[in-house]
């Protein structure tokens, strides 16, 4: 694979918060993975397994603990201030609660525009264009743009929240579980937005979510997330077909099946314990007091993640070798 194919490198990054009485919270702990360019790579897992947290420093809203990202070959520790200035024009989030995430006080032009102002892309007449063509770019249009953001349903808020992310013409979007706050009816038409803007635009996602069936159908890629660390990385198809890890088998197990006679026949995952405190990991795998398959060598040994042939990586194959 040539370096300039890929956008996002991680590398060996931690994200550890102090949380007093000498603990320490490892939200993101040695997680490493990269992803190319017009990619859509999902990240899935449990509420408090870190990938909001692993989202946010990849961003570097926060400052990580140790590691390194590189964004376009370069690292992150290494730009000056217009680099940073550049990668955080470049990198754009888009947030889980798309209510919370634009201001009350301002309309939906002022919100999109904003962006372009503080960069000083384009003329004031320009910016008003672009704000325009935006608009009906994600699925408004130019009667949307002097309202504010309380007159609109919660998919049409998600809209506006992705034009001004688009505002400053990114390569690269982390999505924070951008449909999770929506209607089911309404989750779809924002995923499939996803997908137009990818090919439109040529845009690469990081895409959190925890509804594994939506997942599978945006995602190129699946890297699945317990407790800081990624346990399983492959294609969407491999992952459901294929699942290697024990948990990313009970997280298939958990996806309900569209059809009463069949969901009431199936055979679902067992876990043996609720997930453990961040705070206090087992000394070895950290599935390892849930896992069905579980051994004395797993009590003792911190699983890495490895290559299992094509490109499947997983920190453990029991699943696999049980079945």
């Amino acid at each position: 694979m040539a370096q300039n194919d890929l956008i996002l490198e991680v590398e060996h990054l931690c994200q550890h918060f102090s949380v007093g009485g000498g603990a320490t919270l490892k939200a993101v702990d040695d997680v490493s993975f990269f992803i190319r360019r017009r990619e859509i790579v999902g990240l899935v897992g449990e509420s408090g397994c870190g990938k909001t947290t692993l989202g946010r420093t990849v961003k570097q809203i926060y400052k990580p603990t140790s590691g390194e990202v590189r964004f376009n070959g370069k690292a992150f520790s290494q730009m000056d201030k217009n680099d940073r200035r550049e990668f955080s024009r470049r990198a754009q989030m888009i947030f889980q609660d798309p209510y919370s995430s634009l201001d009350p006080r301002m309309t939906v032009a002022e919100i999109v525009a904003e962006g372009m102002e503080i960069h000083g892309m384009y003329t004031e007449a320009r910016r008003r264009e672009r704000v325009i063509e935006l608009l009906n770019l994600v699925g408004l249009s130019k009667e949307h743009a002097n309202r504010f953001p309380h007159e609109f349903s919660g998919g049409q808020r998600q809209r506006v929240g992705i034009a001004r992310a688009l505002a400053l013409e990114p390569e690269f979007l982390v999505c924070d579980e951008p449909i999770s706050a929506l209607d089911v009816s309404i989750q779809a038409q924002i995923v499939n937005l996803f997908k137009e803007l990818r090919e439109k635009l040529g845009l690469t996602y990081l895409f959190i979510a925890h509804d594994l069936s939506m997942v599978k159908y945006i995602s190129d890629r699946i890297a699945v997330m317990y407790l800081g660390r990624i346990v399983e990385l492959t294609t969407s198809t491999e992952l459901y077909r294929n699942p290697y890890h024990p948990y990313t088998e009970f997280l298939l197990s958990a996806i309900p099946v569209p059809d009463p006679d069949l969901e009431s026949g199936r055979e679902h995952v067992r876990l043996a314990k609720e997930m453990p405190s961040p705070i206090n990991l087992p000394e070895g795998c950290s599935f390892y007091d849930r896992c069905p398959y579980a051994c004395e060598a797993c009590r003792k040994n911190k699983m890495e993640l490895r290559d299992m042939g094509g490109g499947h990586w997983s920190a453990c194959d029991k699943a696999r070798k049980e079945s």
